[in-house]
């Protein structure tokens, strides 16, 4: 780390106002890593784990659909923000995507247009109607797709050539790349009902399991490595520990998507074939949930252990954002097993990760605010600061 010093401000009173800690509007444009997109995910996956969930609240459906323009809005913000970040800063953005950290999280841009794109149909088609939902989610699936698939081969590259995936430097962002086919996947059979019949149903499914299937076997590869850092040590900094819960991504999506293309099968190929996948789907939630929920109780501990067992606490970082998504897609996968298999068990633990999720977004957005929007400290690159 070089070192840095800070720029003393003038004797007076203190600035107020939005971005007060910002000497130029431009500089609120200079930090914007691909990180940040886990902001949307995160908003995003709140509409579409309450219109799925298996009990009925009133106005949840509304509230969601409001929850879902926001995270479109902060996709619509990032993304021009980003652009202007690429013109205004190259220097700063062209090393992002060889960052050992930070290069992970581009599977978080991926991600978020497949998150907005889902929720379109979900539940913005209540706010904009069918047609145009159908239009602006099968579009955003189609980006995030080519994106998520670009990332997933681009950035496991380039990081097994900078010599960034060594034991020691091992944690659960190292999913983030891997992760996005799985969130097409589950966004397949959410268009499946609306594609056209015969040949463009049946690709569009078997390139959703082919999807599925990617990412568990990648994620097959790379959990075994967060799992022996965590045992080995040492342990990640106590900003990073809120990564642990990144690993309940793969899982909890992974039974969304199980089951989603199971349920919808029945569109596109044979009534045995169909069947056959659709008892995959509730045999895989069956199994994947004993690891959803000892992987719970593990980032659980780590987490308090964190917050209550070390002088500093748990520090807010925009790692907070791993206490929103990957929670979410437990909400969703359990509020498709309680679906398929009419279980009470799995709309309790639908409910319980629902709120889980929200109280999540509430910690993680408060800060983001805080120290984003009211101070802009955030957004400056930390070089603009000397």
């Amino acid at each position: 780390m070089h070192a840095m010093t800070t720029t003393a401000r003038p004797a007076g009173p203190a600035p107020s106002g939005l971005w007060r800690d910002l000497r130029s509007p431009w500089e609120a444009v200079s930090n914007l890593t691909p990180n940040w997109f886990a902001a949307v995910m995160g908003t995003g996956i709140i509409a579409n784990a309450a219109v799925g969930l298996p009990v009925h609240v009133p106005g949840l459906r509304t509230a969601a659909a409001a929850v879902w323009m926001l995270a479109a809005l902060l996709l619509a913000v990032l993304t021009a923000g980003t652009v202007a970040h690429w013109v205004r800063y190259p220097a700063f953005a062209r090393r992002h995507h060889r960052d050992p950290v930070i290069g992970n999280f581009y599977g978080a841009m991926a991600m978020a247009f497949l998150t907005v794109g889902i929720g379109s149909v979900l539940v913005g088609r209540d706010w904009i109607g069918v047609t145009a939902a159908l239009a602006l989610g099968g579009t955003l699936w189609v980006v995030g797709t080519t994106l998520g698939l670009f990332f997933a081969l681009l950035i496991p590259a380039l990081m097994i050539r900078g010599g960034h995936y060594r034991s020691d430097a091992a944690f659960a962002g190292w999913l983030m790349p891997v992760v996005s086919p799985m969130v097409t996947a589950a966004g397949g059979a959410v268009l499946l009902p609306y594609a056209p019949e015969g040949a463009v149903r049946v690709s569009l499914l078997w390139f959703s399991y082919g999807c599925f299937a990617f990412t568990l076997a990648a994620s097959l590869i790379v959990l075994p490595a967060v799992v022996l850092r965590l045992l080995r040590g040492p342990l990640w900094a106590a900003p990073m520990i809120p990564t642990v819960w990144i690993v309940l991504g793969p899982l909890g999506q992974s039974i969304t998507a199980a089951n989603g293309l199971g349920s919808t099968a029945h569109l596109a190929v044979t009534p045995d074939l169909a069947a056959n996948l659709q008892r995959f789907g509730t045999d895989y939630g069956w199994t994947v949930t004993v690891a959803v929920l000892m992987w719970t109780a593990v980032a659980l501990v780590l987490t308090a252990r964190t917050a209550l067992g070390t002088p500093h606490g748990l520090p807010y970082a925009l790692t907070w954002w791993s206490f929103t998504f990957p929670v979410g897609t437990c909400a969703t996968g359990f509020s498709a097993m309680a679906v398929a298999t009419g279980a009470t068990g799995y709309a309790l633990l639908a409910v319980a990760f629902f709120l889980g999720l929200v109280a999540g977004w509430v910690a993680a957005a408060r800060g983001t605010f805080t120290r984003a929007v009211v101070s802009g400290a955030l957004l400056r690159h930390p070089a603009l600061a000397a």
